[in-house]
């Protein structure tokens, strides 16, 4: 069953590419996961910094 998460194509050098895997398969996870572990850390450090970013604060940016 396709997955209904938005998909989002990332275009870096291959040597960085292959350290990411290596880090990845160290913690045991996906490259896709490693990825999506640190957006989440990096989000979760802006808004301890910045406040949360709601719905409401998206919407008037008009980000999507």
């Amino acid at each position: 069953m396709p997955s209904k998460l938005p998909h989002y194509a990332l275009r870096i050098p291959s040597a960085l590419m292959d350290k990411l895997k290596y880090i990845a398969q160290l913690h045991g996870r996906s490259a896709n996961k490693e990825i999506e572990q640190l957006i989440i850390k990096h989000v979760e450090q802006f808004e301890r910094s910045h406040g949360v970013i709601d719905n409401d604060l998206i919407e008037s940016l008009q980000v999507r």
